[in-house]
């Protein structure tokens, strides 16, 4: 539980320091409420990236190929109550800090001397290989492959809306539901 909280507070408070270290101020990354676009963009992007999750799932079994686990999933599977409390979690600092850091200061920073696309997928490459030291088990390269992947759903979503709002719940979503099925997969619920 300390880890995700200090990882939300840690990466948005390194991210507010670096903006105030180099005066861009927080108008250099562009955070409002959803208009109508943008919320369809969070339906869109959330239906994708769990839809691309389930895809890379059944690629990853039919290979035989073996994905590690965040560390988290272990500590839920003796507590499922975890799982429950990381929920709002996910909306209230794990999914608006790390797209603080990595799409409006990452991708942000790196868009200033970059093509967009470019920015995208250096910041979808530094998003994915962070998690690695959160990871357990064999298949920590599969793991990090699957989190490349989504990162670039949510680096697309940021660069289409200008919103960071709108990745952050799209990443919010994403691990809710994740952390939702762990849930109900170690309760007896599915």
């Amino acid at each position: 539980m300390s880890t995700f909280f200090l990882q939300g507070v840690t990466f948005g408070g390194i991210a507010i320091l670096y903006l105030k270290g180099r005066d861009l101020g927080l108008g250099f990354v562009p955070v409002r409420s959803p208009d109508k676009r943008d919320g369809a963009v969070i339906v869109g992007g959330s239906i994708a990236i769990l839809g691309l999750l389930f895809v890379a799932s059944s690629v990853i079994t039919a290979l035989g190929l073996n994905s590690a686990q965040n560390q988290i999933v272990e500590v839920g599977r003796q507590n499922p109550s975890v799982f429950l409390l990381l929920i709002p979690l996910q909306f209230l600092l794990v999914g608006p800090g790390e797209e603080l850091l990595f799409r409006g200061l990452v991708q942000g920073t790196l868009r200033e001397s970059l093509h967009p696309a470019r920015a995208i997928i250096l910041a979808s490459a530094l998003f994915a290989s962070i998690h690695l030291f959160s990871l357990s088990g064999e298949g920590k390269l599969v793991y990090i492959g699957i989190a490349f992947v989504l990162a670039l759903v949510l680096g697309a979503a940021y660069e289409y809306t200008d919103n960071l709002t709108v990745p952050a719940v799209i990443h919010g979503t994403y691990n809710a539901v994740q952390f939702a099925g762990a849930y109900l997969t170690a309760t007896g619920g599915l």
